[in-house]
């Protein structure tokens, strides 16, 4: 299937105190199969065999911080509280015995709804203005308090992968939860400080979260930011259209700390701005490392024909060839590549990719969503 040597993917990669054995990330999936919060063998030996198998980087499924509606799926694992920082602890413990490194990624889901059949009691959700979606109502208004409560569970929760032992943690802050939220004009309305007119005022949140863990984690320990232009509740919807804009938003994010943008696409191939360079020209992590300086991250479809809003519906996908992949990283577009429903569906696909087994990688199944494979 690839016809391109795939040597660039199997460079070696460090930053501060992360130090990698090849390029490749197991993006964060949702999985949703934690019981009260809390994770345990199942999803010991999940992570496990994707370190065995070489993964470079692993970065969990989202996990929720300590506050009242955090989460939109009951499923969804907690980071705080004894029990489920125990189970997090046995988890990190496996993967570094299996060569491997990770790291959690930590976010809130804000006024979003996953579940037609489950939701967190209405009081308690929380969004910048009490909206799930422009013109949509859901929740509550966040007050200074509720905002200054949630930062400090953000540093909280950055503080207690470090003390856990993990090698770095990702801030999620796209697919409209609670950041992206701040971020977007349509579900962001304040007249305070945490609003604006602009993608720089509506950043000042994020940037406060920022800070915030940079503050509990020290000067050497890396910290992840994932973003995204689309919403789930609008995949058409941008924050910048232009690269000054872009700049607006992402500057004052590494200035504040962050040290790799995990910048998301439902395609990766595609170009960020296309009037500018072109059809072949840089995607998304491309113009944010070339604007920010800031290690970036790709991820979208890699290594399959259709797109992951697909597989939510039951599609399936075929196996592809990565040589765009390969194209990208040899030109030094981006630094990282976040590969998830091949790597969900299959623990031993960077192992095929590196030893050439291409012919043996498998095609996407959509009931894989409803195992730990």
């Amino acid at each position: 299937m690839t016809s391109r040597n795939t040597d660039v993917l199997f460079q070696p990669f460090s930053l501060k105190s992360l130090h990698l054995k090849n390029r490749i990330v197991m993006a964060p999936m949702t999985r949703a199969f934690a019981t009260d919060g809390i994770v345990g063998q199942a999803q010991v030996d999940y992570y496990r065999r994707r370190a065995e198998a070489d993964v470079g980087l692993i970065l969990s499924e989202g996990t929720v911080i300590d506050r009242p509606a955090s989460r939109n799926l009951p499923g969804i694992p907690f980071f705080h509280g004894e029990k489920a920082l125990a189970g997090w602890s046995d988890v990190i413990t496996a993967v570094h015995a299996a060569g491997g490194r990770m790291g959690p990624q930590i976010w809130h889901t804000g006024s979003t709804t996953a579940s037609k059949d489950w939701a967190p009691p209405i009081e308690d959700i929380e969004s910048p203005s009490g909206l799930e979606a422009p013109g949509k109502p859901r929740g509550k208004v966040m007050s200074d308090s509720d905002i200054a409560d949630t930062i400090a569970a953000f540093g909280k929760a950055a503080a207690d992968a470090k003390r856990l032992g993990f090698d770095t943690f990702e801030i999620h802050g796209a697919h409209g939860y609670l950041i992206d939220q701040f971020f977007w004009s349509g579900t962001n309305l304040r007249d305070d400080r945490w609003g604006g007119a602009t993608i720089a005022e509506r950043s000042r949140f994020a940037v406060e979260v920022v800070k915030a863990t940079r503050a509990a984690v020290g000067p050497d320990f890396p910290v992840m930011l994932r973003l995204s232009q689309w919403k789930q509740q609008d995949y058409s919807a941008r924050l910048a259209t232009t690269p000054d804009e872009m700049s607006a938003w992402l500057v004052p994010l590494v200035e504040a700390g962050v040290d790799i943008l995990h910048c998301s696409q439902r395609r990766f191939w595609e170009p960020e701005f296309p009037e500018i360079d072109g059809e072949e020209g840089l995607n998304f992590a491309g113009w944010a490392k070339k604007l920010t300086g800031a290690a970036t991250i790709s991820v979208g479809s890699v290594g399959l024909s259709g797109e992951f809003l697909g597989a939510f519906a039951g599609q399936g996908s075929q196996a592809q060839d990565i040589d765009k992949l390969v194209t990208r990283m040899e030109r030094g577009e981006f630094d990282l590549i976040a590969v998830g429903r091949a790597i969900l569906n299959d623990p031993q696909w960077v192992a095929k990719i590196r030893e050439g087994r291409q012919s043996e990688l498998k095609d996407f199944n959509a009931a894989a969503l409803r195992e730990l494979v």
